[in-house]
């Protein structure tokens, strides 16, 4: 879907001063991912193609970067009482891993519906692991009970400038390594990972063409930018279970940075979805969670409205079951 022309400019509670404050304060605590060219990408749609891999990141996703912002910037004294995430899995081991780093005591609250691979990286790092509910706003409502009475300091998965700061800085390094970018292609769910990486990429290059991708069960975010204002969605199971999860009935940044700096959208199903996650592996030998592939489904679904030239995809995670990978991978589905 082609999102309409914004009415009116925008006015981030993001700048590029804060990007690059963001980028020097937690360089030596995250990974520079490299942005690797895929023959078989590039051959396919006739244009260069790199994959923006977040899945070298020390647990697997791009969320370390914004976890770690978020913490660094703390106080003396909300750092001795200690912090919460609620997560989706990938976001909740940015928050744990971040924290060990720092000292810092860790609460994560995730829904039933997380994997239990992400669920027990995240208690290997040492955080205080608590499931609750069927969703992530279930799991939200009883960690803001929890926030109030120990008095933690809530660590946003993506609605919170310092995250978004962090996520941004995947696209100052991306424009860095590719200057003559055209697209852009993001995975898409609460959205902070595609407001951080566009907002970095368009204040550079305002023509690039960017695109946000997930899938077609619960697809919050879209259904919030089209609606205007937040929807609640039913969540599901998917093999993209980290883009799982309602952007918050008092969303204040993400839907509006999306919504201005997004200029395509796209849904998957659950068969794109596993042949994504299966040609990244065959063709780039890369192993990507359902979530950190969607990028490389768009690409091969052939329903984009391309800009002619070269085409940068996040692959934001790793973090599969590899019982369900492999799976996956032995299916002749396409």
């Amino acid at each position: 879907m082609t999102m309409p022309a914004p009415s009116r400019p925008v006015t981030p509670s993001v700048t590029l001063s804060d990007i690059r404050e963001a980028a020097h304060r937690i360089g030596p605590h995250v990974t520079r991912t490299p942005l690797r060219l895929s023959p078989f990408l590039s051959k396919h749609i006739g244009h260069t193609v790199r994959l923006k891999l977040e899945t070298m990141q020390d647990t697997g996703a791009f969320k370390l970067r914004g976890a770690t912002n978020a913490l660094m910037q703390l106080s003396d004294d909300a750092r001795s009482r200690g912090v919460l995430a609620v997560s989706t899995g990938n976001h909740g081991r940015g928050v744990a891993h971040a924290a060990k780093s720092l000292g810092i005591p860790c609460v994560v609250y995730m829904s039933e519906l997380v994997p239990d691979v992400k669920v027990r990286a995240i208690r290997d790092l040492g955080a205080d692991v608590v499931i609750h509910g069927r969703s992530q706003d279930e799991a939200e409502v009883a960690a803001m009970a929890r926030i109030t009475e120990d008095r933690l300091t809530y660590i946003h998965p993506f609605d919170q400038a310092a995250v978004i700061a962090e996520q941004s800085t995947l696209g100052l390094e991306i424009i860095e390594d590719m200057p003559d970018i055209a697209n852009l292609i993001v995975p898409l769910s609460g959205g902070g990972l595609l407001a951080g990486t566009a907002l970095a990429v368009k204040t550079l290059r305002p023509d690039v063409h960017v695109v946000g991708v997930t899938m077609d069960r619960g697809a919050a975010m879209i259904a919030s930018m089209q609606a205007g204002k937040p929807v609640p969605v039913e969540e599901v199971e998917s093999l993209a279970d980290s883009l799982g999860g309602g952007i918050g009935s008092d969303n204040v940044l993400t839907l509006t940075m999306c919504q201005h700096l997004t200029d395509e959208t796209l849904l998957l199903s659950e068969p794109e979805i596993a042949a994504a996650m299966r040609t990244l592996f065959f063709e780039d030998r890369i192993v990507a969670e359902g979530g950190g592939a969607v990028g490389v489904g768009t690409l091969m679904s052939g329903k984009l409205n391309l800009h002619p030239g070269p085409t940068a995809i996040v692959i934001s995670g790793c973090n599969v079951d590899m019982n369900v990978f492999l799976s996956i991978l032995a299916s002749i589905e396409s």
